[in-house]
């Protein structure tokens, strides 16, 4: 009994060591790029030049938000292939899988990548509309909704503003955007791909303070 129990344990541990070593950051950390890490979600850049591959890894419940066209390969342990167009400013929901890309496009991937972290979706409810702010859904999920939203000058949050649900905000260009969370220094400054995360039941406030559009993708977590 002793020496089953024994090896039993040791399967375990050799497929918790397999499953860590396949995590895409610590197999590929030319390729992905953590950029925001906590208990709701991890966000990761994504760069890939043309012609570059992976290696062998997996990922949890994911959303992948392109800023450029490609065209990738993704191949899985089977060896099974399949090749994906991606349009630039998409959003695509993918469940918990393992899987080789490939960059087999001409140009480069630059993606940013959600992996959500909670074992179930939550119970948020994402809104309809919203002040001084045009919304499209760009993709839905049990887990969460990607918004392409355009804020209109003056559009703004006041101080104390609160949601019951998490935001990952994406910039898709310049912006005169103030933000600031839970009293911490506003980020004023944005380019195309920065991240900000907004989490569930925290205070915070923005602002629209240029004179012209702009445009974010926000991807709501239930």
């Amino acid at each position: 009994m002793k020496a089953s129990r024994l090896s039993v344990f040791s399967l375990v541990m050799l497929w918790s060591a397999s499953a860590l070593a396949q995590d895409a950051v610590k197999v590929d950390p030319t390729h992905y790029k953590v950029i925001v890490d906590n208990a709701s979600v991890r966000v990761l850049r994504i760069s890939y030049p043309a012609g570059a591959k992976s290696v062998m890894h997996q990922h949890p419940d994911t959303l992948v938000i392109p800023l450029l066209a490609s065209q990738m390969r993704f191949t899985l342990p089977d060896g099974k292939a399949e090749d994906m167009s991606l349009a630039g400013e998409s959003a695509t929901f993918a469940p918990a899988g393992t899987h080789n890309p490939a960059n087999v496009g001409k140009g480069p991937l630059d993606a940013i990548l959600i992996e959500f972290k909670a074992a179930a979706p939550g119970k948020g409810t994402m809104p309809a509309t919203r002040d001084s702010m045009t919304m499209k859904v760009l993709a839905e999920s049990p887990r969460a909704v990607a918004y392409r939203v355009t804020a209109e000058p003056g559009f703004q949050e006041p101080a104390g503003s609160k949601h019951d649900f998490d935001q990952v905000v994406i910039a898709l260009g310049p912006s005169e955007m103030s933000l600031a969370v839970d009293g911490t220094d506003p980020k004023t400054e944005w380019t195309r791909g920065d991240v900000a995360f907004i989490a569930r039941g925290a205070t915070h406030e923005s602002k629209h303070t240029g004179p012209k559009p702009v445009d974010f993708i926000i991807v709501g977590v239930k």
